[in-house]
């Protein structure tokens, strides 16, 4: 006869032994990938599963997916820990759990005095099948009129508030951080007033910038 299995239970937390750390729903974990060429899977534990003695845990997740696996592939504004949270559920071994990690909201990212390994950002959901993104719509800035990614230095403009790469303002990296005060040409050329200042929209799916345009 056949030994029966162990009945499955679910567990508040989980003590990971390899990285000697504590797991709970809700925390976020990088997980060894299946080609070890690739980078670190993350994902967002939904549930610790395990038998009554603690063995044989299984983690069910929500996976994040880099830009790179999206169907539009990675564009110019994508952070460098920019990551979408998908639809995509899974169950996986705790044993594939390489490190906890955190991924921030992208106010929250934005406002870190020091990036580490472990820290992402999350500004979009994403659908798997379709590639489309909620939010589907972001604001940009700047004469190129691209969303903005935190990784590029810019600057803001005393006179409309609207940001700047200092390229696109025939600047370079250095002459942008000794800057005291920056008006840009529009504003310099109107006696540096302050005008109301309004963005247009890329809608992610397709990139393309919408005519109606957001009052602050």
């Amino acid at each position: 006869m056949a030994k029966p299995k162990a009945a499955k239970r679910t567990l508040e937390s989980y003590i990971v032994k390899h990285i000697n750390k504590s797991i709970k729903a809700g925390d976020c974990v990088m997980m060894r990938p299946s080609d070890p060429s690739k980078p670190s899977y993350v994902a967002r534990i939904e549930r610790i599963e395990g038998d009554w003695r603690g063995a044989n845990v299984k983690i069910h997740v929500q996976w994040y997916y880099r830009p790179e696996e999206s169907i539009g592939g990675r564009r110019q504004f994508h952070g460098s820990k920019e990551l979408f949270l998908s639809d995509h559920f899974d169950i996986q071994s705790a044993d594939t759990i390489e490190s906890k990690c955190t991924v921030h909201s992208f106010k929250r990212y934005n406002k870190l005095d020091a990036v580490g390994n472990d820290d992402f950002f999350c500004r979009f959901e994403y659908n798997s099948s379709t590639g489309a993104f909620n939010p589907d719509r972001v604001v940009v800035y700047c004469k190129c009129e691209m969303p903005y990614n935190p990784d590029d230095l810019m600057v803001q403009c005393e006179g409309c508030s609207d940001w700047f790469h200092p390229a696109c303002i025939d600047m370079t990296a250095e002459e942008a951080k000794r800057l005291d005060h920056f008006f840009c040409e529009s504003c310099s050329a109107e006696g540096q007033k302050k005008l109301q200042n309004s963005h247009s929209s890329v809608r992610l799916s397709d990139t393309k910038v919408d005519a109606k345009r957001r009052r602050r």
